[in-house]
């Protein structure tokens, strides 16, 4: 890690700029060989702060929302892509002010809307979601392809005397994986939507490409953007949030209280449940530096936060110590699918934000107060 932590606020979220530097020059090195556009899924990470830094590399954002095609435009201001399930006629005149590529998920949200889009002041290119019906995902809750998934249009309900004024078509299937499973969805994608791709201008290729994790393979990933590229005269998309954080952050938190009852369990002022609640979800066992696996090491604790949920528990470890309080925990791999989630469950507060950079060292950029809790409330 290599940074002084002990002026940090506990908890924090710690952004390590160099990380994220070398993550982007990754993505950009893709992007360089391939002659495709990356941008990053602020669903993902959206820590705003970083966007200037993030946007001197990629391309722009995607979002899902209103509010996060807001957070692209107005903070890195560079392309905003915006995808949903479903659009709200209320909220659709502010989207398209915001968006420069609006994706819909259904034939007949598309003509809802097209009219809409055909006559808004600037110019937006528009894209239909499909659904291959190919995932190699093992967990349903993450899988786009899952049986009666919502997400996108299969063949069989594609309607190809609809297409006019439909320049793109996205499909997103993958969650953490390598890009020899894209290999093999471009395959279905081709099998069953390629005759369509002919005449498009664009074709994104979604997230979940773990373009940053030091096993994958680049070579077949750029390979696959130059096939479709060139076979079908085609721009390429590709919208990952993970790999653009991927490693580049921490969780810092303090021990408040070691009790045993059946084996220790030590308290944290930290909490599964709220401030990474994908532990409890994916679930995973984050790492923390410097501790093993259970009995790895002489003393062995529970995780556990400080929330009345009876399971905000975040896993068992152990450590060459034993644990005290004030004894300080850094978590890894704490800046994707964190910050985006967190809430403030039986008013815990939320973590500090902050960055380190080797110019300015720790900079902490916010900490929450009450007024965070009590204004989302009424």
């Amino acid at each position: 890690m290599g940074i002084d932590i002990s002026s940090l606020p506990s908890p924090s979220y710690l952004v390590d700029e160099r990380l994220l530097v070398r993550n982007l020059e990754v993505l950009n090195s893709v992007q360089e060989r391939s002659g495709a556009k990356i941008l990053l899924a602020q669903k993902g990470f959206s820590m705003h702060s970083m966007y200037p830094l993030v946007g001197k590399y990629l391309h722009g954002v995607t979002s899902s929302s209103l509010f996060e095609a807001r957070l692209g435009y107005e903070k890195m201001g560079k392309e905003v892509h915006v995808y949903a399930p479903a659009y709200m006629d209320r909220e659709f005149d502010e989207i398209m002010s915001y968006s420069d590529h609006i994706v819909f998920n259904s034939f007949d949200q598309w003509n809802r809307f097209k009219d809409r889009v055909q006559n808004a002041p600037k110019k937006i290119s528009c894209g239909i979601r499909v659904n291959p019906e190919y995932s190699e995902l093992e967990i349903p809750l993450y899988d786009p392809c899952y049986n009666f998934s919502r997400m996108g249009v299969t063949l069989p309900n594609f309607r190809p005397e609809e297409l006019e004024g439909i320049d793109g078509l996205h499909f997103h299937t993958m969650c953490e994986q390598n890009s020899d499973t894209l290999e093999r969805t471009l395959k279905v994608v081709e099998e069953k939507f390629g005759e369509y791709l002919h005449g498009m201008k664009w074709l994104n290729f979604g997230g979940g490409h773990h373009i940053t994790r030091p096993d994958y393979d680049l070579d077949t990933l750029v390979r696959c953007i130059v096939y479709m590229k060139e076979k079908y005269d085609l721009e390429i998309y590709l919208e990952p949030g993970e790999a653009v954080a991927l490693n580049t952050g921490y969780l810092v938190a303090t021990v408040l209280d070691v009790m045993h009852n059946g084996m220790d369990i030590a308290i944290l002022d930290t909490s599964a449940e709220c401030h990474m609640p994908d532990v409890l979800a994916m679930p995973y066992r984050p790492g923390i530096i410097g501790a093993g696996e259970p009995g790895e090491h002489p003393y062995t604790y529970r995780l556990g936060g400080m929330t009345c949920l009876a399971g905000d528990v975040i896993g068992d470890y152990s450590f060459k110590e034993p644990l005290k309080y004030g004894d300080k925990l850094v978590f890894l791999d704490m800046a994707h699918y964190s910050m985006v989630k967190n809430h403030m469950f039986n008013g815990v507060n939320l973590p500090a934000i902050a960055s380190y950079n080797e110019e300015e060292g720790i900079k902490v950029i916010r900490e929450f107060q009450f007024e965070d809790f009590s204004g989302r409330l009424s």
